[in-house]
């Protein structure tokens, strides 16, 4: 409560008390900083698996399907939709297993799996991440063919054409290595920080005439 009432120049003074306390001990900060980037830097590329990402891309509508009135759009809508629940059914995923010879359960595979539709489009990207590149690749364009049949069995109509096949990608997408040791970096400095600021706050060591006052 004593704190709360001080006065505005008694604030400053604590201001530069603290930000003199922090200068006196930058080298401690920097060193924080450093450790902190190496160390977040070193777990990224050694400890963490990196995974990779192919995507492939499915157009819902062929040139056999007219749109010719709203009503047309609002049906290529929902058939958008509905397809991004076909790619990813029990049934597709469990035939690409066997297609591609997996060791893995369908919801593991689900897991693996992200659908996206850009905006106001009747395309569906299909990504696939997996923590071998040319697998992510192989994946992904059965993912896309096995889906493309079975939505022509099923629903009987024109099955949706293969606009784009996943390529082998030769970066990983995850881990992010630089944005990693950046934010270890910073943790570090602000960890330092932090102590400093604790330590300024709670040192109620009577060195001035102005603290006996106070």
């Amino acid at each position: 409560m004593e704190k709360t009432y001080r006065e505005d120049d008694e604030i400053q003074i604590d201001l530069m008390e603290l930000l003199f306390a922090l200068r006196r001990r930058i080298w401690l900060i920097i060193l924080a900083f450093a450790i902190g980037g190496i160390g977040a830097g070193l777990y990224s590329k050694v400890i963490l698996t990196p995974t990779y990402t192919s995507t492939a891309m499915v157009y819902v509508l062929s040139k056999e399907t007219t749109l010719t009135s709203l009503a047309d759009l609002q049906i290529g809508s929902q058939l958008t939709k509905d397809y991004q629940v076909v790619v990813t059914s029990r049934p597709v995923l469990e035939e690409v297993i066997e297609n591609q010879g997996l060791e893995t359960e369908y919801r593991d595979l689900r897991n693996q799996i992200e659908i996206g539709n850009p905006t106001d489009t009747r395309i569906l990207s299909i990504s696939v991440t997996d923590t071998e590149p040319v697998r992510a690749a192989e994946i992904v364009n059965e993912v896309a063919r096995t889906s493309s049949e079975y939505i022509g069995e099923i629903m009987e109509m024109v099955p949706p054409k293969i606009i784009e096949e996943g390529v082998v990608p030769e970066y990983p997408t995850s881990p992010n290595t630089r944005r990693n040791a950046m934010i270890g970096a910073l943790i570090g400095a602000l960890l330092i920080c932090g102590l400093v600021t604790l330590e300024v706050v709670l040192n109620d060591t009577i060195r001035s005439e102005e603290d006996v006052e106070r």
